[in-house]
Formats: C-alpha cells, structure tokens, sequence
C-alpha cells in the first residue's frame, strides 16, 4: 500500500488544464484545493458534513497548512488524495494529514499536514468543540 496510514480516506481527482501553471505541471494552490476536498469528504464520513456545521454554527478552521511537493503531478494524471486525523485534543484542536500519490505509479507526489480550530461561524472566534466534532475526529491507528 503506498499510503503513510493503515486506513485512509481516499478521493481521486484528475488532473485538469485548468490546474497546469506555465512550468506545465500542477500548480501548488492546486493541491491545497484537493487537500480542502479530501478534508470536506473525510468529514462528512465522519458524521460531519458541512450542513451539520453550518446548522451548529461551528466549524474547523485552517489554523496552518504545511505542503511538503515531492514530485510534480501532469496534465492527465489521476491521484489519489488520502487524509486521516493525526491529532486531536477534543476539546478545540484537530491535526490532519494527507498524502497525494499518482495512480499510474504510486508515487506520492506531496505529503501536508493542516491543523484546525473550532471556531463559532458567527463571530468567527475559536471555541469548544461540540460533542458530535470530538466523537468525530478522534485520531485512529496509522
């Protein structure tokens, strides 16, 4: 298996013209989009979708992304994007990761990690978790 945890989740994207930049190979504001996806869709498997945040009025907010590019993904290239939570307090704090990897030849292509706070969607300020968040993002054997 060439993902870094036991049991990811996993989405797959094809790489589009739109994502190529003028070194012909996908732009790195790219993979933050398809970090953002997979991250969306692992949360709602979760039991987290993003209506059930909007109904709380809380969510997870990118505190920091760090994107490690190991190798370039190409027009045409479909990647797996996986992403698992590595981190979590319960309380306001949840630590994710993500490995992007190339279907044709299993290379990983860029390894990230973003941590996230709870934040209250009105004011925008950082706040408990809600039970249901910290049911959900519980870290799970890698």
């Amino acid at each position: 298996m060439p993902f870094e945890h036991a049991a990811p989740h996993v989405i797959e994207v094809t790489v589009e013209a739109a994502d190529i930049d003028a070194y012909e190979h996908v732009n790195n504001a790219v993979y933050l989009t398809w970090l953002d996806r997979a991250a969306w869709s692992h949360s709602a498997a979760l039991g987290v979708p993003l209506e059930q945040c909007v109904a709380l009025r809380r969510g997870m907010a990118a505190l920091r992304t760090e994107i490690d590019f190991v190798r370039a993904a190409l027009a045409g290239d479909r990647v797996r994007v996986a992403t698992w939570i590595a981190g979590s307090d319960g309380r306001l704090r949840v630590e994710r990761r993500f490995q992007v990897v190339r279907n044709a030849d299993d290379a990983t292509l860029a390894l990230a990690r973003t941590e996230y706070v709870c934040i209250n969607l009105d004011s925008g300020k950082a706040v408990r978790m809600p039970e249901l968040f910290a049911r959900a993002y519980v870290v799970t054997n890698s």
